[in-house]
């Protein structure tokens, strides 16, 4: 016993209730207090009294309703989660390049972050895209271009994500006009399209259109994967985003679901059936710092969402699953002392991984100063590697499972999402609500750096333990300027060799496809088929819709 254990008066050691809570209740006022970022008091110690939940309704076992220890009977006993690295590196050739490198390393799925003027819908030589072009990710003006990205890869077996919201469905025409050429199936390709475009309106900014011409995107796209290509995650309905903007857990939970459920009543209002789509909905979430807060937050996540389904829609099964990637969190991550990040991304996996994802990305400790090089995206895919193999927490499904600490905060960021998704739905639901979600993350994000700023939350290098010695890490800059000049280049000389009638007569067909009812996507691959470039397909819809002006 140390000399700060509370004492019993009677010298035993035998500890009772009836001792030891009035004993710590003594000390309480030595020990600073804490809350989560979703504002919930974390006491210091925690019992049954404060885990009330009814084994059954609340807990249950993996595989079956309401999932919340997770999705599958076997989750990691089974099979570990995909290893879904993110890469997007100016050209795509140079993109290609670091796909085949991650695969090498024993990555088993590839995901591709786009330049910024491809995720808005301008081809690389639009004035509008100047200084931008392969930044932020790979440049993608063409069927060529997607041609190169994918050089090598064999697209009946790599499963696929695409990080792309409003160009969405123009992403997935290339994706599928070059499986087309190398003679592979539609129903044999596989991987995901974030294609949440609510998200962008309230979080981002990439967006393009008007919401209801962007919402029947979303829904045409819904509709055409379920039978052409029935394998694709059509959506990624993204927390990420909106934690990296500045919300708390509890609320990336309830504004997440509060577009997903825009997006099901959408799709059911276009005539689909839930069990056509609702199986293929994924989910996008991040991994911040706090360990507990954020494994029950995905293991709230996934129990909430199974009500929602079960009471709004009837749902059952596979249709009130939440699948969901993980990404650890870039806006976490620090360009001081940037070594720390590679702690900061562990814990972060871990907490994923704890928590049940389905797939996982791991940042590169480099990526608060610059596109991550080589060694640092190996390092965050070997990370994920030793705690899939090493770490012993795939051994078991839900190891926190029944911790009252974990259990007592499951349940306080499932009411917490319940009370946001009740004020959204009183205003009509989140294309009604984008103001109110804008404004609640905004001040989220602001009391969050108040308190940093106050030195409240400790930021290891930042706002304390701080030294002007740090190690440096040397980063070799891509010439931008360069590469900005060969793909316009690149893409003048493909413009040139195309049948510029055939051309004009696809842009044709698109603005009447725009004008019209009927599925887009068909007139969209046939387009891209036909030579039609990104930022054409952009500027014909542009031309019938016009674009979005936030209010």
């Amino acid at each position: 016993m140390s000399a700060s254990d509370p004492e019993r008066p009677d010298g035993k050691t035998t500890w009772t209730r009836e001792v030891v809570e009035p004993a710590l209740a003594k000390h309480a006022e030595r020990a600073p207090s804490f809350a989560t970022t979703s504002g919930i008091e974390v006491d210091r110690l925690y019992t049954e009294a404060d885990a009330p939940i009814q084994y059954e309704a609340d807990l249950g076992y993996p595989g079956v309703f309401p999932y919340t220890r997770g999705i599958q009977p076997t989750m990691y006993r089974g099979r570990f989660w995909t290893m879904r690295q993110y890469a997007g590196f100016g050209t795509a050739a140079e993109t290609n390049q670091r796909f085949h490198h991650l695969l090498a390393a024993g990555q088993t799925g590839l995901s591709t972050a786009f330049d910024l003027p491809t995720q808005m819908g301008y081809d690389s030589d639009d004035p509008i895209a100047a200084g931008e072009v392969g930044r932020v990710g790979v440049a993608i003006d063409s069927i060529e271009d997607m041609r190169s990205l994918l050089g090598g890869i064999p697209l009946d077996t790599v499963s696929t994500s695409m990080t792309i919201n409003a160009t969405a469905g123009i992403l997935l025409a290339f994706y599928i006009a070059v499986a087309d050429a190398k003679g592979v199936p539609r129903a044999k390709l596989s991987g995901t399209i974030q294609n949440d475009i609510l998200k962008e309106y309230i979080a981002r900014g990439t967006y393009i259109f008007p919401i209801e011409p962007s919402l029947r995107l979303v829904t045409d796209i819904f509709a055409f994967c379920r039978v052409e290509v029935p394998r694709w995650n059509t959506i990624s309905i993204s927390g990420y985003h909106i934690r990296e903007a500045g919300s708390t857990a509890a609320q990336e939970i309830a504004f997440t679901f509060a577009n997903a459920i825009e997006y099901v009543q959408r799709a059911l209002a276009a005539g689909l059936t839930l069990d056509e789509f609702a199986p293929r909905l994924s989910f996008f979430f991040a991994a911040h710092n706090d360990l507990f807060e954020e494994v029950a937050k995905f293991r709230a996540g996934r129990r909430l969402w199974a009500r929602v389904m079960a009471d709004r829609f009837g749902a059952s099964g596979e249709s009130a699953r939440l699948r969901f990637h993980t990404q650890t969190g870039g806006s976490m991550l620090t360009a001081q002392q940037p070594l720390n990040n590679v702690v900061r991304v562990t814990v972060q996996a871990l907490a994923a991984i704890l928590g049940g994802t389905q797939s996982l990305h791991t940042n590169g400790y480099d990526e608060a100063l610059s596109l991550p090089t080589e060694d640092a995206a190996t390092l965050a895919l070997r990370t994920q590697q030793v705690l899939a193999h090493e770490a012993g927490v795939t051994e078991t499904i839900d190891p926190l499972g029944g911790s009252y600490y974990v259990e007592s905060l499951t349940s306080a960021l499932e009411e917490k999402a319940v009370a946001y998704l009740a004020a959204i739905e009183e205003m009509g639901g989140a294309a009604q609500a984008i103001d109110y979600m804008q404004e609640e993350i905004h001040r989220a994000a602001y009391r969050h750096q108040l308190a940093v700023e106050g030195g409240e939350r400790v930021i290891v290098g930042v706002n304390r333990f701080t030294h002007e010695n740090a190690v440096r890490v040397e980063l070799a800059q891509p010439d931008f300027r360069a590469l900005e000049a060969g793909q316009k280049e690149k893409l003048a000389a493909y413009k040139a060799a195309r049948d510029a009638s055939r051309v004009r007569d696809r842009i044709a067909s698109l603005r009447n496809a725009a004008r019209g009812a009927d599925n887009l996507m068909p007139a969209i691959i046939a387009a891209v088929g036909d030579g039609v470039t990104l930022g054409e397909i952009s500027g014909a819809f542009r031309e019938e819709w016009g674009v979005y002006r936030p209010g």
